[in-house]
């Protein structure tokens, strides 16, 4: 009862911290199952670093947070949109140049800006207990559109991630498919980064949805799983950070760290069970 009650008073302290928190795990929960069946897990912590870097870029050039995320991901998508299937570099050689100047570019870029080191922090890596109405109006603006053309295309994302050869001889177009959900990864990304941040974008968009593919191979199954542990992971960091007076965004991620590891224990000892069972029988 009293984690119930801590969650309460949290809830009526920071509605928009909230609000913001339950938007981004259930987009990013959705969106992390694609990109772990695409195999491109590097690719949300790029995608975080560059927004990280266009919202440092816009502090020091005094414009909008957002258009500097915005931009910076679009231009990251784009030059990881292109065919690196034929190309000589792999396309993870790729995440990891753009991961690491864009890292090295968002501490250059604040350096410059004259910021103290809080406000440092709270730009490069979020903090949703800062969270405002502003934040939680621009998160179900993009956020909640993209997510409902995701699920509308669900089919031929499924098929241009899993088998392209039998998306093309379905009629799907694959570059456009993939382009289009890269594009619009990229705007979930750079609209949760300046609240939640790198780290808790990362771990929205990889373990909670590692989680949910340990427990089930069906898809529905997967993408509810996925945005419930990150609502209960949310939830949990919320009331953990109220009760011990501690950061939200650690708090969250160390919730779906856990949740993730007890899920990923309970799957293996149920299918060693099984095994244990058929070979008895």
């Amino acid at each position: 009862m009293t984690h119930i009650a801590s969650l309460h008073e949290f809830c009526l302290q920071f509605p928009f911290a909230v609000a913001c928190g339950l938007i981004m795990a259930v987009t990013c929960g959705v969106f992390g199952v694609f990109v772990l069946l695409r195999r491109m897990v590097f690719i949300s912590i790029a995608l975080s670093e560059c927004a990280a870097c266009g919202i440092a870029a816009a502090s020091l050039w005094h414009i909008s947070p957002l258009w500097g995320a915005v931009v910076s991901g679009l231009v990251a998508v784009s030059f990881l949109a292109i065919d690196w299937e034929n190309a000589r570099i792999p396309r993870d050689a790729a995440l990891g140049l753009v991961f690491a100047a864009a890292s090295a570019g968002s501490v250059l870029l604040v350096a410059k800006s004259g910021l103290g080191l809080m406000e440092v922090k709270a730009l490069l890596y979020g903090e949703l207990i800062l969270a405002t109405s502003r934040d939680v109006i621009i998160l179900l603006c993009l956020h909640l559109p993209l997510l409902v053309l995701c699920l509308l295309l669900l089919k031929p994302i499924l098929y241009t991630f899993i088998d392209r050869n039998a998306a093309q001889v379905m009629g799907i177009p694959v570059r456009t498919v993939e382009f289009a959900f890269f594009l619009a990864l990229g705007l979930v990304v750079s609209a949760a980064s300046q609240t939640g941040g790198a780290i808790l974008i990362f771990s929205y968009l990889v373990v909670v949805p590692t989680a949910a593919l340990g427990v089930s191979r069906r898809l529905s199954v997967v993408l509810v799983l996925s945005t419930l542990l990150g609502i209960i992971a949310t939830l949990t960091g919320f009331t953990w950070s109220y009760r011990h007076d501690l950061p939200c965004n650690p708090c969250i991620i160390i919730a779906a760290c856990l949740f993730s590891a007890i899920i990923a224990a309970a799957a293996w000892t149920w299918q060693r069970c099984r095994r244990l069972a058929n070979k008895a029988t």
